[in-house]
């Protein structure tokens, strides 16, 4: 089977795409919770309707800039993963598209939700980051942080290092040295740390530019403010939670703090409820949604699509069955924070993939009909095109 001109595909001894008959799920509509007569969502509905607002059911005509802001913020742990989240979304999206945003300081790259590095529009950050900062603050008090933050103010180590970086970009590993010597005997990796969660600071674009496979070293650092030429604002909590749903929604309160890393938003929201949508999923557990926003229909086809790692579709969720079973997820989450890269076949994690040079090495948990596959390898033919456009020839290994 080949993926498309120049791509061929070929699969492990003792590996076949096996051609079982492709069965789609019977349509059941939502049930009614017999203690209030919301209706149930069925999870069908949820994937559906998740997939519909992630963008992911096709892909859309809208700027770059315009998905990264319906999105909230992209993970952006390492530098490949956002154009990839983007590629599987957008139509005709190009590499220096988001290049340009980041070089440009439409996006910022910095510390926001769950205390990893995200994307986000530098208009966003600008709220989003105060929203979040208590979250930070906490972390700058963990255990990691303790021996070498003990005996010291951390609001003067937060201050001293804004004064070293004033109006001014510097690597991370000169920041970071500059700070030992003011603090003799501490490790300037973890008292800059310390600082990056107090202090808003925002990573210059060649961190997070089209590259290399992993985290890069030399990230310069800078004063959000200054990189962005604007002041921060107050925190919005109530816009956090409105952007969020608008992205991930109908979400339990467990959902957007699992998302945002946040605690003690149910008071937050049932102050929202006037605002809101209330429904109930098959559990009968209370869902919040927009009051205009569509739910997708059980039955919606959706094509196979392939999932960046770390990607917040599989991260924005308490409870992550409604994209993927527990099963899948402890091989696609295996520990150290990992979260690998995978593909969904009928709106639902089917397996892993990886690109080494001009390889794609798709890894499937489940054997898959003839339809499916074929579907599969074209979506894989156009990924790696994406990934190596200078490739004479590319090729799909099923592993």
């Amino acid at each position: 089977m080949t993926a498309d001109t120049g791509t061929s595909a070929r699969r492990a001894p003792g590996d076949a795409v096996a051609p079982t008959a492709h069965r789609r799920r019977p349509h059941h509509p939502p049930r009614r919770s017999e203690m209030t007569g919301t209706p149930a969502l069925s999870q069908r509905v949820l994937n559906r309707t998740l997939l519909e607002r992630q963008l992911l059911t096709r892909r859309t005509s809208r700027s770059a800039l315009d998905v990264i802001g319906h999105l909230v913020a992209m993970q952006g742990q390492e530098p490949n993963w956002p154009y990839l989240g983007l590629w599987t979304r957008l139509d005709g999206f190009r590499h220096e598209d988001l290049t340009e945003l980041l070089q440009d300081r439409s996006v910022v790259r910095s510390t926001m939700v769950r205390r990893t590095q995200h994307l986000a529009r530098a208009d966003d950050f600008r709220w989003l980051r105060p929203t979040i900062q208590p979250l930070l603050d906490r972390g700058a008090r963990a255990s990691y942080y303790a021996e070498e933050t003990a005996g010291l103010d951390l609001s003067e180590l937060a201050e001293a290092g804004r004064e070293l970086l004033a109006d001014r970009t510097l690597p991370r590993r000169e920041f970071n040295r500059m700070l030992a010597e003011r603090y003799p005997g501490r490790d300037g990796r973890v008292l800059g740390a310390a600082v990056e969660l107090q202090v808003p600071v925002a990573h210059g674009p060649q961190a997070g530019v089209w590259g290399g496979w992993g985290t890069r070293s030399g990230i310069p650092v800078t004063v959000a403010e200054t990189w962005i030429g604007r002041p921060l604002t107050e925190a919005r909590v109530d816009t956090l939670i409105h952007r969020y749903l608008a992205a991930f929604g109908p979400a339990t309160v467990m959902d957007v703090q699992a998302w945002s890393g946040l605690t003690r938003l149910r008071e937050v929201v049932d102050g929202m409820r006037s605002r809101l949508r209330v429904l109930r999923d098959g559990q009968g557990r209370e869902l919040f949604d927009l009051p205009d926003a569509s739910l997708a229909e059980a039955d919606a086809p959706v094509p196979v699509r392939f999932i960046p790692a770390y990607d917040n579709l599989l991260l924005g969720h308490a409870d992550r069955t409604r994209v993927i079973s527990e099963e899948d997820r402890k091989r696609v989450m295996p520990g150290r924070a990992l979260v690998l890269p995978t593909f969904l076949v009928d709106g639902l994690v089917h397996g892993t993939w990886s690109v080494k040079g001009s390889t794609l090495l798709i890894s499937s948990f489940r054997p898959l009909s003839r339809a499916d596959g074929e579907a599969v390898l074209e979506e894989a033919g156009r990924l790696l095109a994406f990934v190596a456009p200078d490739a004479a020839r590319r090729e799909v290994v099923f592993t």
